[in-house]
């Protein structure tokens, strides 16, 4: 379990789920649903939706592009994070919200996979949050003009690492949209 003191709870970050940063992503449709879904179990459930939004000088903050997909909508009282580097700690006040909420585990959804949802993962995971990846609902756009694998494999690859970390006192895994459990480690 956690390695925190006192945070008992669960949350479900979306980190970056905007509309440059998913707008040609792999399956975008469907991880946006997948989200979507997932906010609204957490709702329903009463556990803490975090949303992180990424702004630099090419996401300018404020733009259609830097806006959060229509299709996700942060309710009333639910806290937006701004960040602008690839872990959603870094420099920002994400692990003071989490705090205020006793968090102590993530349940991590969003985009990109090969860049912010790695760096967060393993931001969370070093500051000792039980980290889940859900493996149906992140995503990234097509890097490979620059020699990266297809997204798909980037996916893929993510998913399974992630599934096999381990650490001192904290757990991690991979799991799909519809094993998601957010009052018991999944």
């Amino acid at each position: 379990m956690t390695t925190l003191e006192n945070r008992p709870h669960t949350a479900l970050l979306v980190v970056d789920v905007q509309n440059d940063v998913v707008g040609g992503a792999h399956r975008r449709d469907e991880v946006v649903a997948n989200i979507a879904g997932l906010v609204q179990k957490a709702r329903r459930e009463g556990v803490p939706v975090v949303w992180v939004q990424h702004s630099d000088d090419g996401l300018v903050r404020g733009s259609d592009d830097w806006r959060i997909v229509p299709e996700l909508v942060p309710a009333d009282g639910e806290p937006v994070v701004e960040k602008h580097y690839g872990d959603s700690f870094e420099d920002t006040t994400l692990e003071s919200v989490l705090a205020e909420r006793m968090v102590g585990r993530l349940v991590v959804t969003g985009a990109e996979t090969d860049a912010c949802i790695r760096s967060t993962l393993h931001g969370a995971f070093v500051r000792g949050y039980d980290t889940t990846l859900v493996g149906d609902a992140h995503t990234a756009g097509d890097k490979t003009a620059w020699g990266a694998p297809p997204v798909e494999q980037v996916v893929a690859h993510t998913n399974l690492y992630w599934r096999y970390q381990a650490a001192p006192g904290r757990t991690a895994g991979t799991v799909e949209t519809k094993e998601v459990q957010f009052n018991t480690p999944s």
